[in-house]
């Protein structure tokens, strides 16, 4: 299934292998993995490296600052904003470096909870799923990572796909907490900064419908409308005109109620595909 994607990139950075073969030595680890836009094709030259470290137990940020210091200047270590991770920048090329630390069986539950137990999340609700497939290892001590993507690597559940949509759909307009009804408060507010919030949480579940419409697991949130038009074969009718006419208007001063009616024209087109695959049942006048 991986192969369908079109998105695998067998070039293995020297700069990532590298940093992996000095992490490898620790016992903790059990496997480094590539993931992120560097291995999506093409290729996100602008993007940092994204390694992430599947440690059985804690690597103590005393060991991970001395390899940060073999090949940089400017680093930071221990940082908890989002996973537990290093940054750093590298000092021969300048590339950006993340480093992310996860538990081997925190990761299996969250393929477990996809792939078995069909739970959908607002928003990005396949992106682990995405990271697993799409990562390239550069050490594996036990073959447990491998064994990992053979596992998720399979058909999209039909029951996933489902509740996705389930999650996502109702609050893009249908439901009184829906996005479209709180973007429309922060327009009559004039709330510029919930007009953005508002129409960032709206078009992440637009996309995670998107993708599960295609049964294509979500590959998170750069270069979003690319990546449609790259692995969807299923889009609504001028999908990337009706998206930008949405964003194009989140920037008017105090929030033009036009995007309103953009929005209603983003999620109409996303409407009459769904109902087009029998995924929602059309609703009476």
């Amino acid at each position: 299934m991986l192969h369908d994607y079109k998105i695998a990139n067998l070039e293995i950075p020297e700069l990532a292998q590298t940093i992996a073969d000095k992490f490898s030595i620790w016992p903790q680890v059990t496997a480094v993995v590539l993931a992120g836009s560097r291995t999506i094709r093409p290729t996100d030259e602008l993007s940092d490296f994204d390694l992430y470290l599947y440690v059985d137990r804690e690597l103590h940020p005393d060991i991970r600052e001395k390899i940060a210091i073999e090949i940089s200047d400017r680093y930071e270590i221990n940082n908890q904003f989002w996973e537990p991770g290093d940054e750093l920048i590298d000092r021969e090329t300048g590339c950006g470096v993340d480093i992310m630390y996860r538990e081997p069986e925190w990761i299996e539950q969250q393929i477990d909870r996809l792939l078995l137990e069909h739970q959908a999340s607002v928003g990005y609700s396949t992106c682990f799923w995405w990271n697993v497939l799409t990562s390239e290892i550069l050490y594996d001590r036990d073959g447990w990572f491998q064994k990992l993507q053979e596992t998720a690597d399979r058909p999209y559940p039909e029951p996933l796909r489902q509740a996705i949509i389930a999650k996502n759909h109702p609050i893009l307009r249908d439901n009184l907490s829906s996005f479209h009804h709180q973007l429309a408060s922060a327009i009559s507010r004039q709330d510029s900064i919930s007009i953005v919030h508002r129409t960032a949480a709206l078009l992440s579940s637009y996309f995670d419908i998107i993708f599960a419409i295609n049964c294509i697991p979500h590959p998170g949130e750069k270069r979003s409308i690319e990546l449609a038009k790259n692995l969807c074969s299923k889009l609504p009718k001028d999908f990337e005109w009706q998206i930008e006419s949405v964003t194009n208007r989140v920037s008017l001063l105090g929030g033009d109620r036009s995007i309103l009616a953009a929005t209603d024209k983003l999620i109409d087109g996303l409407d009459e595909l769904l109902i087009q695959e029998n995924l929602i049942t059309p609703q009476l006048p």
